[in-house]
């Protein structure tokens, strides 16, 4: 079983940063892969980022790629998601998620393991 719990959201200005932390307990693996999610009101959860616990294999959203950074630090067990340059458009519950199985990638029905979410705000 694995427990994640995000931290870091917040409101902030358009133009500004912000960076979210996903800690994770329990028995995480090397092949895991760890996920981003957004879910704006009204709209489906989506894809922004991904990375397995070795800090390879990256993938961004279009929407935001060059803006987002996503990073593992595995003394920690935590997952990083530094985002730059925000827009309103941005704002939304930001989850983290846990793909267990090979071969994870980008939808929300692959992940097994999800945290509670943390709200950003950005303002224009």
């Amino acid at each position: 079983q694995v427990q994640l719990v995000e931290s870091g959201g917040g409101l902030v200005q358009a133009g500004g940063s912000l960076r979210l932390s996903c800690a994770a307990s329990g028995r995480t693996f090397s092949w895991y892969t760890m996920g981003w999610f957004r879910q704006a009101p009204g709209k489906e959860r989506e894809f922004v980022a991904r990375i397995n616990w070795s800090g390879g294999n990256t993938k961004y959203a279009d929407s935001v790629k060059g803006r987002f950074s996503i990073s593992t630090d595995n003394a920690k067990k935590t997952v990083y998601l530094q985002m730059n340059s925000l827009k309103p458009e941005d704002t939304a519950v930001y989850y983290c998620a846990a793909g267990a199985s090979f071969g994870v990638r980008d939808g929300v029905h692959e992940y097994d393991y999800w945290g509670q979410g943390t709200q950003v705000t950005v303002s224009s």
